[in-house]
């Protein structure tokens, strides 16, 4: 079985910039997916009614809808225990969205294990469209970490 020498004929200056456009790419792929993580919590604020509008019917966290059921009478007696938690949430988000821009692959993995936990949360709930848009927040951070690695990878062989 023979190779291909696929970078043949280009000299190293020009496989050098190749290499560079690249890693150039693939931080900017991270840094579009970094930006979903402020959509996100711009969804919560209307999902929660942190923001005037509520579309709780169309955005949804499932750790807030099953707060109420689980939280008991702490929730029925400190109603706004609901509003710390989704600002939580909320901050929590934008702290993630600010890392994962800086570069940092490990707000990318906690936003997948965040999201991947509410997920579970939004099943239990039956919100089915909610958890739709849940896995296309997963799916661009799960692309924002992979295009991180690569970043890693490519100044580790070169």
């Amino acid at each position: 079985m023979q190779t291909l020498n696929v970078g043949a004929g280009r000299t190293d200056e020009e496989y050098k910039a190749a290499e560079e456009q690249r890693r150039a790419d693939l931080l900017a792929d991270s840094q579009s997916d970094a930006m979903y993580f402020f959509i996100a919590a711009g969804l919560a604020g209307l999902g929660t009614g942190l923001l005037p509008l509520r579309l709780n019917v169309l955005v949804n966290i499932g750790v807030m809808d099953l707060l109420p059921y689980y939280g008991g009478e702490l929730v029925r007696l400190h109603p706004l225990l609901l509003y710390a938690a989704a600002a939580t949430w909320v901050a929590t988000l934008i702290g993630l969205g600010l890392a994962a821009r800086r570069g940092h692959r490990w707000a990318f993995l906690a936003g997948l294990v965040l999201y991947g936990v509410d997920m579970l949360a939004l099943a239990l709930a039956m919100s089915f469209f909610a958890f739709g848009v849940h896995v296309l927040f997963v799916y661009r951070w799960f692309r924002g970490q992979k295009a991180l690695k690569d970043v890693k990878e490519s100044k580790a062989s070169s």
